[in-house]
């Protein structure tokens, strides 16, 4: 039973020391994930609405068009963009792992105007008329596919009419001076829900539909500003955040060792396993590295360490009464759960909430926040356990050395 402990022990902690060693020092798993705007630079790009003939520039307008542009946006997997708007007619873009204005343009795509025109060469609708489009199965066998429309209320009585007049004919949609797509009218169409059908593919049904969604820009937009810009923070800043975090860690695990001797040593690689996690985790999500999702880290990582010190207290209050070690370790594990469970819950909630409403790098805090905090109670509640116990088993350690319960008296129900 020792021996099996000790190798046990022994080759976990070689395990988390190596990957630990490798993940944090040699391979860093930060240096590997997409990098935030405060960090890495990018470019920036200024978007006015431009009033025409079948569109004037509104307050809603200019907001549906910038939900447009966000969609785009992240449909190319661009890092964290920051969108927003400035005033009544501007919409600021800032891209963080774009290298160039050019292919910030190629990744925002014409400003274009959808627009629906009927035989006569009259615009029927346009893009703020659209409220969405999406793939639909058709046929008897939903082997076929199609793409529906919706439209608001103002477009369904356009169409309507449309319809109505042009049955039989073809009805023209374009984005800017390109046709996508020219399907014929059957029936009348007034209930502002439409399907165009066809030979189409699940692929090309999909395209059209993001295109009719990726294009349903509500108002004309124009560039009037581009340029490149540097890192808000820099290289310099994540190094000294790093370099602080590092510290910090390297504070916390001496007190733990100096306090709770080799309960706070077990503690701090079940922390390192926590770093190791957390990054793997936002890392495998795709998740992008600014300021705010390090303070993110780093706040869990501190809630991981409340959580252990939590834990050990209880441990030695159970000492104190006279119990045995597993008896005790049990008991501290168990009477500290309810109160991790609740601080970490709640925490949990606020980062969920941050993650919902907030934007760019808020996002990232509250995800961060709570991928942490998740990871952090598995760590502190399950392997910490299993190490301790592991440890226990060993025989090693002296009972006034184990929970640094110097003058206590201990009982060892586990000597073999």
């Amino acid at each position: 039973m020792r021996v099996r402990s000790a190798a046990a022990l022994l080759a976990l902690l070689l395990l988390i020391g190596g990957a630990g060693y490798y993940f944090l020092r040699v391979k860093p798993l930060y240096n590997l994930m997409k990098q935030g705007l405060d960090i890495k630079g990018g470019v920036r790009l200024v978007l006015e609405g431009v009033d025409t003939p079948e569109a004037k520039v509104t307050r809603d307008a200019m907001q549906r068009a910038m939900d447009v542009i966000e969609y785009r946006v992240n449909k190319l997997g661009v890092s964290e963009p920051n969108i927003q708007l400035e005033g009544d007619r501007r919409i600021i873009v800032e891209l963080a792992d774009v290298p160039n204005v050019e292919q910030a343009r190629q990744v925002i795509g014409k400003t274009a105007l959808l627009k629906f025109v009927d035989p006569d060469g009259n615009t029927v609708l346009t893009g703020k008329d659209l409220v969405k489009a999406q793939v639909i199965q058709t046929g008897q066998g939903r082997t076929e596919f199609g793409v529906s429309l919706e439209l608001s209320p103002e477009g369904t009585k356009k169409f309507a009419d449309a319809t109505t007049k042009f049955v039989g004919r073809q009805i023209a949609i374009y984005l800017d001076e390109d046709v996508i797509s020219a399907p014929v009218v059957n029936e009348p169409i007034p209930s502002g829900r439409a399907q165009i059908t066809g030979n189409f593919t699940a692929e090309s049904a999909k395209q059209l539909a993001d295109l009719l969604n990726g294009g349903a820009l509500p108002v004309k937009l124009n560039i009037i500003e581009n340029r490149t810009v540097s890192a808000t923070l820099g290289r310099t800043a994540l190094a000294l955040s790093l370099r602080a975090g590092l510290i910090g860690l390297g504070l916390v695990a001496a007190y733990m060792v100096l306090f709770y001797r080799v309960p706070g040593l077990l503690a701090d690689f079940a922390l390192v396993l926590y770093l190791l996690l957390t990054l793997g985790v936002l890392y495998g999500i795709g998740a992008v590295l600014t300021l705010p999702g390090i303070a993110g880290i780093v706040l869990s990582l501190g809630m991981a360490v409340d959580a252990n010190v939590l834990i050990f207290e209880r441990v030695k209050d159970e000492l104190r009464r006279g119990t045995g070690l597993r008896s005790a370790i049990d008991a501290g594990f168990k009477r500290a759960f309810s109160a991790i469970l609740d601080s970490n819950v709640t925490t949990v909630v606020a980062a969920a909430v941050l993650y919902w409403l907030g934007t760019g790098p808020i996002r990232g805090f509250g995800l961060t926040l709570g991928l942490g905090v998740l990871i952090s109670m598995f760590t502190a509640i399950t392997f910490s356990r299993w190490l301790l116990k592991l440890a226990v088993g060993t025989g090693w350690f002296g009972p006034k050395t184990l929970f640094g319960a110097h003058g206590m008296t201990i009982q060892r129900e586990v000597t073999a």
